[in-house]
């Protein structure tokens, strides 16, 4: 590791918008026992979503992320039918996340905070660019 600072900044300015560990019920999982309606699943959700070359002064929201859809699209979740997989739910919030033009990329984690007595959680975590 380098001893110099400047080595460990990011190689272009960036401004990043941010919903750190939403909590939704949501009917997931592959476990028998996740299967049951009547005992959702909890799931923490952090998004992260990045637009490359700010502006350098912000004259109003139309400039900026808007992180409240996010939030919106997430507690959706709560009344969707079961999912099997975390992966379908982070691509699906990935794919919403850059229909908006302003993000650039965006880094999604899902954590499963109960699946395992022995674990803090069980997730995944997606990062993907603008194509």
């Amino acid at each position: 590791m380098s001893g110099d600072p400047r080595e460990r900044l990011p190689a272009q300015d960036y401004l990043c918008a941010k919903i750190l560990r939403a909590e939704v019920d949501v009917q997931l999982g592959l476990h028998g026992w996740e299967r049951h309606r009547e005992k959702p699943t909890r799931l923490w959700v952090d998004a992260e979503l990045f637009a490359f070359d700010p502006p350098a002064v912000v004259a109003g929201l139309h400039e900026v992320i808007d992180y409240d859809r996010v939030r919106d699209f997430i507690r959706a979740w709560a009344g969707r039918p079961h999912t099997p997989l975390l992966e379908t739910l982070a691509q699906e919030l990935v794919d919403f996340c850059l229909q908006d033009p302003k993000v650039d990329a965006v880094r999604v984690s899902l954590v499963k905070p109960t699946i395992f007595n022995e674990a803090r959680g069980a997730g995944v975590e997606l990062f993907r660019r603008r194509r």
